[in-house]
């Protein structure tokens, strides 16, 4: 599944041959509506909106390769779908396990469970290869800002590079930017911040890490580590993670439950247990970081992110009592307002 950059839509993809766009206004309402997109002769295992939500790509499972569909508003309001004349050409020698498109829109990323990261334009030309050199990979991604694509995967390090462009939008090379170092076996998953200057990982070694990565990496900068937290169940299983816009809270996904992170201090603020019937496939944080979405059966399940808001709270509590002018507390004040009657309105308001 993937949300929209423009905060709208919500698609999901499954092997019922469609890919299903909800609406998330809807979202809190009891009745939610969806458009169809058919995937002729095939089913989608991944799928990702565009940059300006006009179309979203998909990786078909039998024909393994990338279809994009193009996005035409109706009169009526909703949308139709049309598949582009031509696939990607066939490249991957494995499974793909993520696609990806820049921000930016200037490149699209799929990585395959071998060693391969192929970094396309949008014309279905590969611009580079990547090798990672990690055994296998188990998640590959690219960041918020476009810069960078980075994977995980046997080795106890999440590797990132710097996709670079000319100052004319013409591609020039893949080059590496820097490791986060730490763990003390294979990642199983990491994910970026919204402003790509906090990363997350989760590994075998059973702790979560928050990072630092807003550095000097052209000055061999490392990655600052920020927190460690403890996850036993990601020592005997995989695992997902997602990490709030905010980087406030890391939510991970282990079999069918998802456990909630408070990332400032390393603890664990909610358990949902067994949500789905079977393992968690998806996990991802809305663009607002009110809601967090999972899917692994027929359904996709939505929760409040109560962390999220009591974050809020304690950072501006934190922040009223060193507000000097009366502006700016006036302002803190109100974010602290917003945040606690939203926990009020979901009864998760702590005495």
């Amino acid at each position: 599944m993937d949300f929209s950059s423009n905060g709208k839509y919500l698609a999901t993809c499954a092997d019922d041959r469609t890919v299903r766009i909800w609406s998330t206004k809807d979202f809190l309402q009891r009745e939610h509506r969806s458009m169809r997109a058919n995937v002729e002769l095939d089913h989608a295992t991944l799928v990702r909106f565009s940059p300006d939500c006009r179309a979203f790509i998909v990786w078909l499972a039998n024909g393994d390769t990338l279809r994009v569909f193009k996005m035409t508003k109706r009169e009526d309001g909703g949308y139709t779908f049309t598949a582009t004349p031509e696939d990607f050409p066939k490249k991957h020698k494995a499974s793909v396990i993520n696609i990806g498109i820049a921000d930016t829109g200037k490149f699209i990323m799929t990585a395959s469970s071998d060693t391969t990261i192929l970094i396309w334009n949008l014309k279905g030309h590969v611009l580079s290869t990547i090798n990672t050199n990690q055994m296998n990979n188990t998640h590959a991604a690219i960041s918020p800002c476009s810069r960078f694509v980075a994977s995980c995967g046997f080795t106890p390090d999440v590797k990132v590079w710097e996709v670079c462009f000319g100052k004319k939008g013409d591609f020039q090379e893949v080059v590496r930017a820097f490791e986060l170092k730490g763990h003390s076996a294979a990642v199983h998953f990491f994910a970026f911040s919204n402003d790509s200057r906090r990363m997350a990982s989760v590994s075998k070694d059973g702790t979560w890490k928050l990072w630092d990565t807003d550095v000097e990496y052209k000055k061999q900068q490392d990655p600052y580590l920020l927190r460690t937290g403890c996850f036993e169940e990601a020592s005997t299983m995989p695992c997902r993670l997602a990490l709030s816009p905010d980087a406030q809270v890391l939510a991970l996904a282990s079999g069918s439950s998802i456990h909630l992170y408070n990332t400032r201090r390393g603890e664990k603020e909610e358990c949902f247990e067994q949500v789905h019937g079977e393992c968690i496939t998806d996990l991802s944080f809305d663009i607002t970081g009110r809601l967090l979405a999972s899917c692994g059966d027929r359904a996709v399940r939505l929760f409040h992110n109560t962390p999220g808001h009591r974050a809020v709270v304690e950072e501006m509590q934190g922040l009223l009592k060193r507000a000097s002018n009366e502006s700016t507390r006036q302002r803190l004040q109100q974010q602290l307002t917003q945040a606690q009657e939203a926990l009020r309105s979901l009864g998760a308001l702590k005495k």
